[in-house]
């Protein structure tokens, strides 16, 4: 997303770009780990070249230092780096939990047996879409049900696995004659 928003419409120096979209991916908060990748890797916050521009002794002050002082810091980073990962993993897991549970409420729980009748939605029809065709193909019959929404259905020739979430029950007869049925009754009755 970062390297299509920043080539040219001729898109020819994509690899000029390059460098600079992985740094800005690299060093742009993520929401599910709750960090950068850059703080992650190497436990400290990325200082961008214009802060490194105006903090010339920044460089200065980590080049003077006292070898047990070092060794001493050295530990710390080490902790607070395995105590960064740990909230990133902390961090991920939260975002999973709920995602997954943004995305279980649209599925829909539906129970097929074998024998069933079904109508199968037509994935292609979103991408060629006619105004008078249907979505949904079939008739087909369950032949197997399998753990987790998979379902085997036969349309008499060929058999083939589809995700349950694609299948719809099939009720058969003409739903127009009930209605009409129902309409011709009232007014009679009245």
């Amino acid at each position: 997303m970062i390297l299509e928003k920043t080539v040219s419409r001729s898109r020819k120096d994509w690899s000029i770009k390059l460098n600079d979209a992985l740094w800005a991916y690299r060093t742009a908060f993520k929401t599910p780990i709750g960090t950068s990748p850059f703080r992650l890797v190497y436990g400290k916050p990325c200082h961008l070249p214009v802060k490194m521009e105006h903090k010339p002794h920044w460089a200065i002050r980590l080049s003077n230092f006292d070898l047990k002082e070092a060794g001493e810091k050295r530990l710390l980073d080490l902790n607070e780096l395995e105590e960064l990962r740990l909230n990133a993993y902390e961090s991920s897991r939260i975002y999973k939990e709920k995602t997954k549970k943004f995305h279980d409420k649209a599925i829909l729980k539906r129970d097929f047996k074998i024998g069933e009748l079904v109508i199968l939605f037509n994935s292609r029809f979103k991408l060629f879409s006619g105004k008078l065709k249907s979505k949904w193909s079939g008739p087909f019959t369950v032949v197997r049900v399998f753990p987790y929404g998979l379902v085997e259905v036969t349309d008499g020739d060929q058999a083939f696995k589809v995700n349950g979430q694609q299948l719809k029950h099939y009720i058969a007869g003409s739903p127009i004659l009930k209605n009409v049925n129902t309409i011709e009754t009232c007014l009679v009755a009245h």
